[in-house]
């Protein structure tokens, strides 16, 4: 039996996906709400920076890969125009039905299907762009999912990767009380689930640094690879250009 990680347990590598299924089945209906309290409104400027840099066109196919509630769905309908396309994807029913009727009462319709990022049913070279925000560090197999968006990524295309990252040195006491103290506290009060926020804690400790995922994109065959620290390191944008 081989095994991975959720959070800082181990558990069977084909039962992950179910044990991140079941968390994000528990937030679907608070996470906005929870995004804008933990992060103090900040991941809204993390997503609007990911925007700026993905510099999407008008016509460009763009993949949103653990698009969840849709917020770069969202912003990149609005970038492609009437001759491009935003395919809206997630692994979690719960989440993209969530998202679909965000986006739907905001007049957008985009073709939204559930998919699993490590078998993604795309051709070769289907896109000019694939993003995925905060959804790597929940994949089984990362480097598989990466070379699937290498795979389905146009020669020049470019992959948007923004996660939580390692923060900075003299942050890492405080960020430490506040995603072990304060983070599964708030979920309790807010979600009515404090053991999926300390899941998320975990995660984010578990998940590979800046560098290590630098690698990891360069392994899967991007030829050109960097990243942007974030408030302190606390999330990155990793940028892979497909050659």
């Amino acid at each position: 039996m081989s095994t991975t990680h959720f959070g800082f347990q181990s558990v069977d590598e084909n039962d992950k996906a179910r044990h991140v299924r079941g968390v994000f089945d528990s937030v679907a209906s608070k996470y906005d709400l929870m995004n804008d309290l933990m992060s103090a409104g900040l991941h809204r400027t993390w997503k609007a920076y990911t925007v700026l840099v993905a510099d999407i066109r008008e016509g460009h196919q763009v993949l949103d890969i653990a698009g969840g509630t849709g917020d770069l769905a969202m912003a990149f309908a609005k970038k492609v125009g009437k001759t491009g396309q935003v395919v809206h994807t997630d692994i979690n029913e719960a989440m993209l039905r969530t998202g679909r009727d965000r986006l739907l009462d905001k007049g957008i319709v985009l073709p939204t299907m559930v998919c699993d990022a490590e078998k993604l049913p795309f051709a070769d070279a289907s896109f000019d762009r694939v993003s995925v925000a905060f959804g790597v560090r929940n994949m089984t197999h990362k480097d598989v999912a990466l070379a699937e968006m290498c795979r389905v990524l146009k020669p020049g295309g470019k992959l948007l990767v923004l996660e939580f990252s390692k923060v900075a040195q003299p942050l890492e006491k405080a960020y430490d009380w506040y995603s072990f103290k304060v983070l599964p506290q708030l979920g309790k009060l807010v979600a009515g689930d404090d053991a999926s926020y300390r899941y998320l804690a975990e995660s984010i400790r578990m998940h590979p640094g800046q560098k290590e995922l630098k690698t990891m994109m360069q392994a899967a065959g991007f030829g050109h690879v960097d990243y942007h620290n974030l408030t302190g390191g606390m999330v990155a944008l990793h940028v892979g250009i497909k050659c």
